[in-house]
């Protein structure tokens, strides 16, 4: 099984209002979006896809790739389905990973025991089948595996963007009120400009 090669649901998050120039963005890089809804746009392919969706979206905040989709009704039917997928043909060998989420269940009142649960379930397969523990934590610097929650309907993710795209990060020196910049992208978007005549932003304060 290879994730690069191979097609699944590519769910497209952004924050509100942003998703028609998303679906313009994923448009313009030759995908045929199959769903847009108020925090982003849903199509299929594989991960070499994500990766080319994270290198040229400016909409974006993440770019999730789906492995997995269950019912469950507690924690307990996450940790049981989770286990039994092949973690060993999808993580590296030692390799560190973390969690996020995004859950709501009655059965859960923080959102970090699901995670846990999470964890646990990768660690445990992983420890079977490789003798191995990898390292898990925080920090979006490995593989990231994204947990969505709602009622008794679940699916798994791959994040391959770690950080939000929408914090791209080109501003070194921010202003008194710096525009977030998925929001400035949209913005010019939202001018239709054609991307070859002078572009002027009549609200930017004058240089001093």
């Amino acid at each position: 099984m290879s994730l690069y090669t191979t097609a699944a649901p590519i769910t497209i998050t952004c924050n509100k209002r942003l998703a028609p120039y998303l679906e313009q963005e994923v448009k313009e890089l030759g995908f045929q979006p199959e769903e847009t809804f108020v925090t982003g746009v849903r199509l299929k392919g594989t991960i070499n896809d994500c990766i080319r969706l994270n290198l040229n979206l400016r909409c974006a905040s993440q770019v999730l790739y789906s492995i997995k989709q269950f019912d469950a009704i507690n924690a307990d039917d996450i940790y049981k389905n989770l286990l039994n997928y092949p973690w060993e043909k999808v993580l590296p060998d030692n390799g560190y990973f973390s969690v996020t989420s995004n859950v709501m269940n009655e059965t859960i009142n923080n959102s970090m025991f699901a995670n846990l649960r999470v964890k646990d379930a990768i660690v445990d397969r992983l420890r079977e089948k490789t003798g191995t523990r990898p390292s898990t934590g925080a920090e979006l610097t490995g593989a990231v595996v994204h947990l969505f929650w709602k009622n008794e309907s679940a699916e798994v993710f791959i994040d391959t963007s770690g950080d939000s795209l929408a914090r791209h990060g080109y501003r070194k020196i921010p202003g008194r009120a710096p525009m977030l910049e998925a929001l400035a992208a949209a913005t010019i978007l939202a001018t239709r400009w054609d991307k070859a005549s002078p572009f002027v932003n009549p609200c930017a304060a004058q240089a001093q």
